[in-house]
């Protein structure tokens, strides 16, 4: 019997599955479900033994975290310029709304962990962990819902967390790094240099850009500021090469574009997955009820669903109120809510954050549980209010 082959209605449906900016946000979904499945598994000593297998100079975990995931920051870095210079930011009136819905978003998060671990020393550390936002889970619950949310609500939620990827990154830069390396950070900062100078020379091929970086990557991770952030040093200096007579640089042309769309597809169906994979897995042996008590996972926790809805509904309110910007169009207040409880969904950088501010696997273990409870709560609260509140807007139209 010939094996069957795909038909043509399959491969359209995979290709549109792809296409779909929130399906990185499903995998991402079923990935951490599955961690969480085999580190409570008869597989779990192999799946802890495994990423902490060295593979030359770093274990498997660190090169995942380090460096993979410095591609994954490449894109953020891209997302960030081209949106700035070329996109849903590149005005102060389109960047007030989502700007200060992030700035809240983050500031009062921050307070509430800091709130609940004010007499734990050690926990303050941990403080950024409530503060991000993972746009690929975040739209990926919005996309169950389909017509019922309207389109401004994406793109704002989108653009909130694109800025709040920023502050995220500014945050690892300031509050999460090492004793620095003076020699290595000199050559890095040799070799920015060279990469503005190609970007000012016009020079627009990838190549010479990607070889610098790779360089760059290894004396960031010699330096002691966390190697990650070279993927965002790299993306600001690729250039953004507009295109006469279009609003936005053209695909054909902008080697930032050419990157951003080579990246777009590895980084959220391979990369992230693997991340999430490696990071996401944690033991409920020995697990009690005083655990999901402790400050530590309370603050994680009721910052990601209460400091976010707070952060940002308030931001939202506040600049309303005060006529200085409107609600994004067709959206009700009730839709807005949703959107800022599913700003509590926090988990690829809020897990990244947390595992730079704790190096004991305990405490780490705490932070995973609170990021999965208050992750957990925010999307299902979200996705719950956005569903009643598309009802009863669609009554009303």
């Amino acid at each position: 019997m010939s094996p069957v082959k795909p038909t043509g209605r399959t491969n359209a449906t995979l290709r549109q599955f792809l296409d779909n900016e929130a399906s990185g946000g499903l995998v991402l979904m079923a990935v951490a479900f599955l961690a969480i499945i085999t580190a409570n598994s008869p597989l779990a000593p192999t799946y802890f033994t495994a990423l902490h297998a060295y593979i030359g100079p770093l274990s498997l975990h660190h090169w995942i975290n380090d460096a993979l995931m410095a591609v994954f920051f490449l894109l953020v870095g891209l997302e960030i310029k081209r949106e700035m210079l070329d996109g849903q930011l590149s005005s102060r009136s389109r960047r007030l709304l989502p700007g200060a819905a992030a700035a809240g978003g983050m500031l009062v998060p921050g307070l509430i962990y800091v709130a609940f671990n004010l007499d734990h020393p050690v926990g303050l550390r941990g403080w950024a962990i409530p503060t991000a936002t993972d746009i690929a889970f975040a739209l990926g619950v919005l996309s169950l819902l389909g017509p019922r949310v309207p389109a401004s609500l994406k793109i704002f939620l989108a653009a909130l967390a694109i800025i709040d990827d920023l502050g995220a990154v500014l945050v690892i830069a300031l509050f999460y790094t090492a004793e620095l390396n003076l020699y290595a950070l000199g050559g890095a900062s040799v070799l920015v240099a060279g990469l503005a100078t190609l970007n000012r020379c016009g020079v627009v091929r990838l190549p010479p850009y990607l070889l610098l970086g790779a360089v760059l990557w290894v004396l960031v991770l010699l330096s002691g500021i966390h190697a990650t952030l070279a993927g965002v040093i790299l993306a600001l200096t690729i250039p953004l090469k507009r295109t006469p007579g279009l609003p936005e640089a053209s695909h054909a042309a902008s080697p930032l574009h050419k990157l951003e769309h080579a990246l777009q597809k590895p980084v959220a169906f391979l990369i992230v997955p693997i991340f999430g994979f490696a990071n996401a897995g944690v033991s409920f042996a020995g697990v009690t009820p005083g655990v999901l008590l402790e400050p530590l996972t309370l603050g994680v926790a009721a910052g990601l669903v209460f400091g976010k809805l707070i952060g940002v509904l308030g931001s939202v309110a506040l600049l309303v109120k005060t006529g200085l910007a409107d609600l994004p169009a067709k959206a009700s207040w009730g839709q807005t809510t949703g959107v800022a409880l599913l700003c509590g969904i926090g988990f690829t950088m809020s897990l990244f954050i947390g595992l730079l501010a704790f190096d004991d696997p305990a405490l780490q273990d705490r932070v995973k549980f609170g990021i999965l409870a208050g992750s957990l709560v925010a999307g299902v609260s979200g996705f719950l209010i956005l569903r009643v509140s598309g009802r009863r807007v669609a009554r009303l139209a």
